[in-house]
This record gives structure tokens, C-alpha cells and sequence, in this order.
């Protein structure tokens, strides 16, 4: 039986499992930052987007199952975030949406399935709407569309500790700006709270496939508005992850990656 880490404990400690060694890593330029992606293997391309004060190496479970399922995979660190750089900007999701974008016009990626945790989800999202041709399909977990979305947090959460304490290890090892990290979480709440603002009319007119997941135990989600997004969206699904949480990539691995892949093979039939 595969380990688990519901407590996120291993996960503050160690982080997820290494990304595998790839040369084909680099920037984008685009808009005032420096966008750093690496992508692996070969087949059908799947970019990995992050969650909020994360970084690429978070994904470090999934990128081997997509490499074992036969596709090439894509990562970034979002704007600001990991190795990529910003300006003095306040953080938008569209801006990142079009990071995103530059980094598939630099790899010559016409179109690829998206797999977006929390921030990444949205993001993703955002490109189904405003580029559809750019977007084969939206794994979307953990995330909201509009600021209604977000449930109150009243207690202190330890699991929430521990994820945000991996954050800070991880931000002074990879950024440019390695003592900024609570202007950075700043800026990024201040994101958060206030954006994306995106209702049932802007989403019916997305007509690629879209998985909406929700995990039973969302710290930050209510599942109500994951209801909503999958009614909105045409032809989208709701997909339930039991017993899990925000953070069900690095606490279930498997049981994230199987719907993950069965979602990937429906889009690439």
C-alpha cells in the first residue's frame, strides 16, 4: 500500500518527490518577467500549473505517472513564484495566463491539456476562455472562479502550517529574491482575495473538457461553488477525491494521479 501523507508532514520535511533531471529546461520572457518551464519525455502534451506560493517541484508525484502514460510534460513556476521572476505589478491571473502562453509560443506547443492545483487551476481555466484553441482540456482542482468561492478559516490548521512552512524552505532555495517571501505571500493573498471575478455567463462559453475536483476535506474550497463551476461549464464533470484535502497531490498521490489519467486519456481519445 502507498504511503500516505495526510498530514503533510513528509511533505514540510522532504517536499514532494524530485522532478526527474531534464536539460531541456529555460525562461520565457514576457511581460516584465522571466517565466522558467522545463518539460520532459514525449506524446501528448500536458502542462502542470502550480498552486499559490508554490512552485514546479510540487508536482513531483505527477510527473512521472504522465511520463509512464506516455506524455510530454510541461512545468512552470507561475510568475513571481519558484524561479520565475516579476515586476512591480500587482499579481494578476490574466498576466499569468499570458506567462503561460509565452511559454508554449517559446516551446512551439500549439495546444496541450492543462492540469491546474488551486491558483493553476484558475489560470487554466482562464485560458479556456480567453484561448481556446491553445486548450485541449482543464484537470481544475481545489480552486474558485469568483471570491464567493472561498470558505471563512477561522481555526489555525496544521496541515495548512506545514504546506505554507515547505513554501518558505522552497522559495529561499529557488528565488531571485530569497528574503522577500512575506511581501511575495502579500501579494499573493492580496490576489486571492479579491480575484478572479468570473460567473456562470463567462464560463458557458467554454467548450473544451473540464474535470471540476473537489476533495472532501478542502480547507479553502466550498464544495458548493465546485457544484456550481461543474453546472456552468458545458459538458463538464464534478469529480469527488474522498478522504483527501487542498493538498490530495502530495497527501494520496495515487489516488490523485488515477483520475488525473483517466481524465487526460478521455481528452486525448
Amino acid at each position: 500500500m502507498e504511503p500516505f501523507d495526510d498530514d503533510l508532514k513528509n511533505f514540510e520535511a522532504h517536499g514532494a518527490g524530485p522532478l526527474p533531471v531534464t536539460s531541456n529546461q529555460g525562461y520565457a520572457e514576457n511581460d516584465g518577467a522571466r517565466i522558467w518551464y522545463a518539460t520532459y519525455g514525449s506524446g501528448s502534451p500536458v502542462i502542470l500549473l502550480h498552486g499559490g506560493l508554490g512552485n514546479s517541484g510540487n508536482w513531483g508525484y505527477q510527473v512521472p505517472a504522465l511520463l509512464s502514460s506516455g506524455h510530454r510534460v510541461v512545468v512552470i513556476d507561475s510568475r513571481g513564484h519558484g524561479r520565475s521572476t516579476r515586476d512591480e505589478r500587482p499579481f494578476m491571473y490574466e498576466l499569468m495566463a499570458s506567462d503561460v502562453l509565452a511559454v508554449m509560443d517559446t516551446l512551439h506547443l500549439e495546444n496541450a491539456a492543462f492540469v491546474g492545483w488551486s491558483d493553476g487551476a484558475c489560470i487554466a481555466l482562464i485560458l479556456a476562455m480567453k484561448s481556446p484553441s491553445r486548450v485541449a482540456g482543464v484537470f481544475f482542482f481545489g480552486c474558485k472562479m469568483d471570491p464567493n468561492g472561498v470558505k471563512s478559516i477561522a481555526q489555525p490548521n496544521p496541515i495548512i502550517d506545514r504546506c505554507l512552512a515547505r513554501h518558505i524552505k522552497d522559495y529561499a532555495q529557488l528565488s531571485s529574491t530569497p528574503g522577500q517571501f512575506e511581501a511575495f505571500a502579500a501579494a499573493v493573498s492580496k490576489m486571492q482575495k479579491t480575484q478572479p471575478n468570473y460567473f456562470a455567463p463567462d464560463m458557458a462559453h467554454i467548450h473544451v473538457p473540464v474535470a471540476i475536483v473537489q476533495s472532501e476535506h478542502d480547507e479553502f474550497i466550498k464544495p458548493e461553488h465546485a457544484e456550481y463551476l461543474a453546472r456552468s461549464i458545458p459538458g463538464a464533470e464534478l469529480v469527488r477525491l474522498p478522504e483527501v484535502s487542498h493538498f490530495a497531490p502530495v497527501q494520496r498521490p495515487a489516488q490523485f494521479n488515477s483520475v488525473m489519467l483517466a481524465f487526460l486519456q478521455r481528452v486525448f481519445l
